[in-house]
């Protein structure tokens, strides 16, 4: 299962960051949210080593998707040296996301 990050150590755990880093910004109401956590676990499994995974709830941390002008959720947003790299929302695909990774990686 992929970490969860907030809004207080968001700074720390995604921008700081050496490796790559996928953030996964949720909600546990959300249905496809939901749909895309299990691809978004095994992402993190495959990319161990070179790509930090990681878990925002929205409702419990709103400045940081606020920050980043989310508005629907699920969005996926990939950071690299502190900055957006690529975003993508709703449910897409695993293949998608793996072509979106390995731009980064």
């Amino acid at each position: 299962m992929p970490n969860p990050v907030t809004d207080n150590n968001f700074e720390e755990e995604v921008l700081k960051c050496e490796l790559p880093v996928l953030v996964d910004f949720w909600a546990p109401w959300c249905g496809p949210c939901r749909a895309i956590g299990p691809v978004v676990e095994e992402l993190a499994q495959e990319y161990t080593g070179r790509l930090k995974v990681l878990k925002m709830n929205v409702d419990e941390n709103p400045g940081t998707p606020g920050k980043y002008g989310i508005r629907a959720i699920p969005t996926l947003i990939l950071y690299k040296g502190g900055d957006v790299m690529e975003q993508v929302t709703g449910a897409v695909s695993k293949a998608n996301l793996k072509q979106m990774i390995d731009k980064a990686v």
